[in-house]
């Protein structure tokens, strides 16, 4: 369980997907040959490297982080996420594109904070879960406990990237951080660079604004 938040809260619900046969002989081939797909005893690999790190929690799928390792190849991607088919179609591309410096890893981000061996530059986390009914905000990604750790995390000077389709969400996220001297920023025109998401397209066809956020450690 994370150490972030109280016994039993997850800033995520498991979705039930089916994993395609392709996926699943990414992830076979990967569990044999080690270095794309993490375990959190593997994380000194990463921070040996000596690039900027940057934790990308719950990418979803593939392409996002395809996108972002070549817009920034001086970052190396530590790539987080629980959901199993889209880890598998991130390491089948990052083989089959020979994506240097992105990294995976199959955990809850938050118990995983404790085990890096080394500071962040950044983190991306587009489109979380927003938890809308009142009584599920606990499992918010962004919450004062939340900011907290990634303060310890987060070199000075590093950043937090957000981006969410639901108006309440970036609300009380503006709030939080707004409430927490670790961190300055706000609302941000959307970055040309980022990539549209599978959760980004389906806002738009439903008519939802896109808030863009970025906060810096101070």
């Amino acid at each position: 369980m994370s150490t972030v938040l109280r016994p039993g809260i997850r800033t995520f619900k498991p979705r039930r997907s089916r994993i395609t046969t392709r996926q699943q002989r990414a992830l076979d081939n990967a569990r044999d040959t080690p270095g794309v797909l993490l375990t959190a005893g593997d994380l000194t690999v990463v921070w040996n490297l000596g690039n900027p790190v940057v934790l990308d929690i719950g990418f979803g799928s593939a392409e996002p982080v395809v996108h972002l390792a070549r817009a920034f190849p001086e970052q190396v991607i530590l790539a987080v996420d629980v959901h199993t088919p889209g880890i598998g179609d991130l390491v089948d591309r990052i083989v089959a594109d020979q994506v240097r410096q992105v990294f995976v890893i199959e955990a809850d981000a938050l118990e995983l904070l404790s085990h890096l061996p080394g500071k962040l530059t950044g983190v991306r986390s587009f489109f979380p879960d927003p938890w809308p009914k009142a009584r599920h905000h606990k499992r918010r990604l962004v919450q004062p406990a939340v900011l907290e750790a990634m303060a310890h995390t987060v070199e000075s000077g590093g950043f937090w990237q957000l981006a969410t389709d639901w108006d309440e969400y970036a609300e009380s996220m503006l709030a939080v951080f707004e409430a927490d001297p670790n961190w300055s920023g706000g609302v941000i025109d959307r970055p040309t660079w980022r990539p549209v998401t599978h959760f980004e397209r389906r806002a738009i066809r439903e008519g939802r604004p896109i808030t863009d956020m970025w906060f810096t450690r101070n």
